[in-house]
């Protein structure tokens, strides 16, 4: 069996459909997965569930929230909550709302560091990212000049978000979102489970200590972390930390849950059900994880 509850679609930052991606996950041989959009449910209907049914796996509704403490961005991800929640909806939309203007002030800070940023087209996106934005420019030829002066090389959309947009650097803007505890809270009035995403990209993008996280779940109260999941840092290495947060998970009273965090395929990143790698869960482990979901 082969499980995967962080996959994003081309709602949010991902590149194929909702239904490309079940078309992928039976290719995969993965029989039960979670969309998980940035701060967007609309990937879900009764023919996607459907569909899914059609193909054999299990679709479980997910989303990806996002939220920011006092020190970085944490990522919030809620399962099996009710699709129908009229406050749920507008929370996640008040998100999607504050993404928007964030887009039109970092845009500006963007041209006056001399890059070109297509806001008309994204501004077309309902859930519109950091990743749509450094991979607007990283791709744009535009840009290539300005983005050599700068880097000496054409970056990744990652590495030009974690040196020119991220806190303390040059097209820094805030942006107004829910903090951990309060996007928790909204997740459990819907009825879902609250998990922590990928606590592994905390300590190697934010420098965040096994404190800071524990600080972090003192707050919010998940009921589970995304124990395994596997990080690839900015040049590209994979690591798996996935028995140290296990671990974690056990000493906190937490339960675990497993995710690629698939966007595309890039030959670097996990695809889904991490077919690509040699990361594996026992069976009687997914059977637990649907489980503590449920």
């Amino acid at each position: 069996m082969k499980i995967d509850l962080h996959i994003h679609t081309n709602i949010s930052d991902g590149l194929f459909s909702p239904k490309e991606i079940i078309d992928e996950a039976e290719k995969n041989g993965v029989s039960v997965i979670s969309i998980t959009d940035h701060d967007t449910i609309d990937s879900y209907n009764s023919e996607l569930f459907s569909y899914a049914k059609s193909k054999n796996i299990k679709l479980i509704c997910g989303v990806e929230i996002s939220t920011k403490n006092n020190k970085a961005g944490i990522h919030v991800l809620g399962y099996n909550f009710d699709l129908e929640s009229k406050d749920f909806r507008n929370t996640l939309a008040k998100i999607r709302n504050a993404r928007h203007e964030y887009l039109h002030k970092v845009a500006k800070k963007l041209n006056e560091l001399g890059y070109l940023v297509n806001v008309e087209s994204l501004d077309k996106i309902k859930s519109v990212t950091k990743s749509h934005i450094a991979l607007d420019i990283v791709e744009n030829e535009e840009n290539k000049e300005q983005l050599l002066k700068e880097f000496g090389h054409i970056p990744s959309k990652g590495e030009f978000i974690e040196t020119i947009m991220n806190e303390n650097c040059p097209a820094y803007v805030k942006k107004q979102t829910p903090s951990p505890k309060e996007s928790a809270d909204v997740i459990r009035k819907a009825g879902g489970k609250v998990v922590l995403a990928h606590t592994v990209a905390y300590v190697h993008i934010d420098n965040f200590t096994d404190e800071d996280i524990l600080e972090i779940v003192k707050e919010m109260k998940p009921d589970g972390i995304e124990a395994n999941y596997l990080f690839v840092d900015r040049n590209g290495s994979l690591i798996d930390e996935t028995k140290k947060w296990n671990e974690f998970a056990k000493k906190n009273n937490l339960f675990v849950t497993v995710g690629s965090d698939f966007h595309r395929k890039d030959g670097m990143h996990p695809e889904i059900g991490f077919i690509n790698t040699d990361f594996k869960l026992k069976d009687e482990v997914i059977d637990e994880i649907i489980r503590n979901l449920s």
